[in-house]
């Protein structure tokens, strides 16, 4: 009887914890279709009460919505797959080779994860701006190409996969980019899912990192984009809540597409086999 009282409890507050962490998203949602003189009124109503489209149409006022978010999605897609690429092939390296130095060298990965970001922006832009890498998506890509977190996970993962398959492999005359390629790879497909939608995430939100270094409008990403909607004395909130809908719509459909995979994959890799 306990038991069912704590049950019962414990998924009550997990549903008033839901209801308060979509609730803001279901207003943005709702204010989109609303008129700016709806949004900013005193008494504040859930659905609108003049239902609009002109937020979505007349968001291409401000700015490029479609160049903008266009520049991002392909900074996010090759940033997500060089960093699932190079996670685990560091990950199958750290698990599956045993070589003097590797724990030292696992360890220094790890720092990667402890020291914080806003101490490495100093030196990593003056090194962009020395590689003449400055208002380039050469500045976005190539720093990124390497994630302690993702090389972390994938190790965690791979130690997990038998032995007795790759040395199987081995004794039939593999080579090693096969057995990473052709044997590896597949079998991490549920940590891969879970260090895809982690990257993926971090990228297309990321703020401050394209802002310092992009200068050029027209290579701009979405998420520094959305901050022209902010005028000098007023904010078209309709045509910026279309706008933040729109844009975290390719979030949720990576997830959604990749939830079973995320959610075994972070089981996987949270206990070393």
């Amino acid at each position: 009887m306990r038991r069912k009282i704590s049950a019962v409890v414990l998924n009550v507050l997990l549903l008033l914890l839901g209801v308060v962490t979509v609730y803001p998203f279901v207003w943005m949602l709702s204010s989109s279709f609303k008129k700016n003189s709806e949004i900013m009124a005193l008494e504040q109503h859930l659905l609108p009460q003049v239902f609009t489209l002109d937020n979505y149409v007349n968001m291409n006022a401000h700015f490029n919505f479609l160049r903008f978010f266009l520049n991002s999605l392909v900074v996010t897609l090759v940033v997500t797959v060089l960093v699932i690429y190079t996670s685990t092939l560091c990950g199958f390296v750290l698990s599956k080779y045993k070589f003097r130095g590797r724990n030292v060298l696992f360890g220094f990965v790890l720092s990667t994860m402890m020291i914080p970001w806003c101490v490495t922006i100093i030196p990593k832009y003056s090194m962009i701006q020395s590689f003449g890498w400055m208002d380039s998506y050469k500045a976005l890509i190539i720093p990124a190409m390497f994630s302690g977190f993702g090389i972390f996970m994938m190790k965690q993962h791979i130690s997990s996969l038998p032995d007795e398959i790759l040395e199987a492999a081995r004794i039939d005359g593999a080579n090693e980019f096969y057995i990473f390629h052709r044997i590896v790879f597949p079998m991490a497909k549920n940590g891969i899912s879970s260090i895809a939608i982690f990257q993926f995430l971090w990228t297309w939100e990321d703020f401050l990192w394209p802002y310092l270094v992009i200068n050029s409008q027209e290579k701009q990403l979405l998420a520094v984009g959305l901050k022209m909607f902010n005028g000098q004395y007023s904010t078209d909130y309709g045509a910026l809540f279309a706008a933040t809908a729109i844009s975290i719509v390719p979030v949720l459909l990576i997830y959604l597409f990749f939830q079973k995979q995320f959610i075994a994959g972070i089981a996987a890799s949270a206990v070393k086999g």
